[in-house]
């Protein structure tokens, strides 16, 4: 294992973090866009909620060959691939006149940055100290929640001067620039010599370990139902439910996305000192993550009173279960790291798909059965709340290897 000098270092990070603040505004923009794509394409609630989950499926798809692919050929040349296809997809998308069109252009967006983070952890994880890629993974999502903020009332403002069609052209121009920055700063992937104890490892050896099935359920529900509210639902909500605005509720995602990029920036400075006090990613989720759980309760119980700031509390209270990302990573051997923190990925963002789109047809079942708009918002919320704790019920009795 090389660890890169401290300068080297930095510079590898903001070129991935460069790359991911794309990537994190594009899987976001779709909770801006929501009023005007509806109203454009005359999409129901099960339609918009398939169209941002469309993301999350190219995203889910690629990730088993994805980890394969990073392991043998290395984070720079994989990923300087599949920004190519995020550039042929961005291009698509604001080019689509139906649904359909729409539907596969977000898809393949979905598939082009599928490498964007998973490809600067596998790096980090031969690259960086234990320490430091814990830093560096929490440090990686707070640039992501920089590229959401922007996705919020920088693109609401754009859109009346340029529209929404443009604005997807310069994301094209931003992503080819951050192909160049990897190109240039990342370094190439040299074989490393096997470790004591290493052996070549596969897909069936992650998926078998039992302290990454311990983690997948709460991956699944609480961090992929997070990213799917803070991604999507809680546009809608703002605007069919609490009464907000289009302008109001880009307000809105600005103030949760602000929220979660000071959140992950505090991860960044207090996980290293927590894992040296022997504070384990277990227990920090066990302790933390039951508050989103009781928030979530409180939105549902408001209903029409919880805004901004209720759904604000609600991403922060998840954010304990991000911490499970990096350790699943540094639980497994340097090359076998690709495939476990690609595989636990899939998990994550199979989670985002299957919430976005499910909230979206309960919405539309609940009302077929006679609730009004804002009951069946209510009800559905209530159902994804139920997976969560229901997840975090096997978290606490599952056993793992001890692993930390």
């Amino acid at each position: 294992m090389t660890v890169l000098a401290r300068r080297t270092a930095i510079a590898v990070f903001l070129a991935f973090a460069f790359t991911y603040f794309f990537s994190a505004l594009l899987r976001a923009i779709t909770a801006t866009l929501s009023p005007t794509l509806t109203v454009e394409f005359n999409l129901s609630a099960q339609e918009l909620g398939l169209l941002a989950g469309g993301y999350f499926f190219g995203f889910a798809i690629t990730q088993l060959p994805l980890g394969t692919w990073l392991d043998r050929h290395g984070p720079r040349n994989v990923l300087l691939w599949f920004l190519l296809a995020a550039v042929g997809g961005v291009i698509a998308f604001s080019m689509a006149t139906s649904f359909t069109a729409l539907l596969l252009a977000r898809v393949l967006c979905g598939v082009g940055v599928s490498a964007c983070l998973m490809a600067p952890l596998t790096g980090f994880r031969r690259w960086l100290t234990p320490t430091a890629q814990l830093r560096a993974n929490s440090w990686m999502l707070m640039t992501g929640s920089f590229g959401m903020v922007g996705a919020t009332l920088p693109v609401q403002w754009l859109m009346p001067v340029f529209g929404w069609r443009p604005l997807f052209w310069g994301l094209a121009v931003a992503i080819v620039l951050a192909m160049v920055a990897i190109a240039w700063k990342v370094p190439r992937w040299e074989p490393t010599e096997s470790e004591p104890g290493d052996r070549p490892g596969t897909y069936s050896q992650v998926w078998k370990d039992p302290y990454f099935r311990r983690l997948s359920p709460v991956g699944f529900f609480s961090y992929g139902g997070m990213i799917a509210i803070q991604t999507l639902w809680a546009g809608p909500w703002m605007v069919r439910v609490a009464g907000y605005a289009p302008l109001e509720a880009a307000g809105g995602l600005f103030i949760i996305n602000l929220c979660m990029l000071c959140t992950f920036w505090s991860w960044g400075m207090l996980a290293p000192a927590l894992a040296r006090r022997g504070i384990s990613t277990q227990r920090l989720i066990a302790w933390g993550l039951p508050i989103s759980f009781v928030v979530l309760l409180a939105i549902i119980v408001a209903g029409p009173a919880a805004g901004a700031w209720a759904w604000a509390l609600f991403c922060i209270s998840s954010t304990f279960v991000s911490l499970a990302q990096p350790s699943v990573g540094m639980a497994f051997p340097p090359a076998l790291a690709g495939r476990a923190l690609s595989a636990y990925n899939l998990v994550i963002f199979g989670g985002v798909f299957v919430v976005q789109w499910g909230i979206g047809l309960l919405i539309d079942g609940f009302k077929a059965a006679g609730m009004a708009e804002v009951s069946a918002f209510r009800a559905a919320m209530g159902v994804f709340l139920v997976c969560s704790m229901l997840s975090y019920a096997y978290f606490l009795r599952a056993k793992d290897n001890s692993r930390s």
